[in-house]
């Protein structure tokens, strides 16, 4: 017979719903919040700690510690303190393939060159959550002077309360509107070093036979016209300076079908189309432009499906995704490109996507 490993905040949240004290606490909890065990499936792997930083403040350091002491004593919901866990404990031999894949990712941790952007002027759009928010955070804490757009002024605020320190101008702005383009550029000043094009919204996964016009005017204003006229109005100070950076943040929908609606997909497509397009006829001028095409990302973009027939084909194709990344994670990629660490390349699409482009 040999004792189950007790449950830590190093312990994968998969392993803490395999163990039935585990289970029961976790059960309960997410019950108080009107979920079930399925809301953990996207970070089944992920160390139960790492939910501290991805909830955002739903779930605190001191909820955590609470419950690993609660599951180390075997203290269930409606157990008495201290009363342990009753049942027989199997002697589960060599850890199998299936235990083995439960394991825990390691955890991922910045690693922060202070003054890779410094000196830098970097406008970074759909800064107030998610990937924009991360690379946003990250460029501003290696030094960078940090233009944060965004639509919502609450974000933005958040995000600036969360950077006391840093160089961070925020930005309400649209990115379709012409006057939110002018103003943005305004306030980066006279230079302007890089451009991160990360704003963008998914569409309602409908196929071409279904997609509506609003639908599919909506998700091309953002995700490409608002794309091309930020990058249309950044060159010519770029051209002035003869350097500069882009990075637009396109999609795993951006090199395969299967990952999204008609709208979106092709909406990503036209990025890489802007990216390749845009390297090719500035190269000669020090600008560099790259896209991103990040993977399943826990940011606050919702997908939702209105067709019974794209839900089918695109769930059963979407069985070889890999567990979501953290948007910092897609943040590092991207601004490996926007820095100078990425010198010798431009006109690439880097997947970002934990290997799922490999499948």
């Amino acid at each position: 017979m040999r004792a189950p490993k007790p449950l830590t905040a190093d312990t994968s949240i998969a392993d803490w719903l395999a163990d039935p004290v585990g289970n029961a606490i976790l059960t309960d909890l997410l019950a108080q919040a009107g979920q079930t065990p399925d809301a953990f499936k996207p970070v089944r792997r992920f160390a139960i700690k790492r939910l501290v930083a991805l909830s955002r403040g739903a779930f605190t350091q001191e909820m955590l510690e609470e419950i690993v002491r609660r599951a180390q004593a075997g203290e269930t919901p409606g157990s008495a303190p201290g009363a342990g866990a009753s049942g027989d404990v199997v002697d589960a031999g060599p850890e199998s393939p299936a235990a083995a894949a439960s394991a825990s990712a390691p955890a991922w941790t910045e690693r922060i060159d202070r003054g890779r952007f410094a000196g830098r002027t970097v406008i970074v759009t759909g800064a107030g959550s998610g990937i924009g928010r991360a690379t946003a955070s990250r460029v501003a804490r290696e030094g960078g002077r940090v233009v944060a757009v965004d639509v919502s002024a609450e974000r933005l605020d958040a995000l600036v309360a969360a950077l006391p320190d840093a160089d961070v101008v925020p930005l309400v702005a649209d990115i379709t509107d012409d006057a939110g383009i002018a103003g943005i550029v305004a306030a980066a000043g006279d230079r302007i070093d890089a451009l991160a094009n990360v704003a963008g919204i998914m569409d309602d996964m409908t196929g071409v036979g279904e997609v509506t016009d609003a639908v599919w005017q909506r998700v091309f204003r953002v995700n490409v016209d608002g794309t091309m006229k930020l990058m249309r109005a950044v060159i010519p100070t770029m051209l002035a300076q003869g350097a500069g950076s882009i990075v637009n943040v396109a999609s795993e929908a951006a090199l395969r079908g299967s990952a999204a609606g008609a709208a979106y997909t092709a909406s990503k497509h036209a990025v890489v189309g802007l990216t390749r397009s845009s390297a090719f006829l500035y190269a000669p001028n020090g600008i560099r432009v790259n896209a991103v095409a990040p993977g399943p990302t826990i940011t606050n973009i919702q997908a939702s499906f209105a067709s019974p027939l794209a839900a089918d084909r695109i769930q059963t194709a979407m069985v070889v995704m890999p567990d979501p990344a953290e948007a910092e994670a897609v943040a590092a990629s991207i601004t490996f490109l926007l820095s100078d660490d990425g010198v010798n390349v431009s006109g690439a699409v880097l997947p970002s996507d934990g290997g799922w482009s490999a499948a």
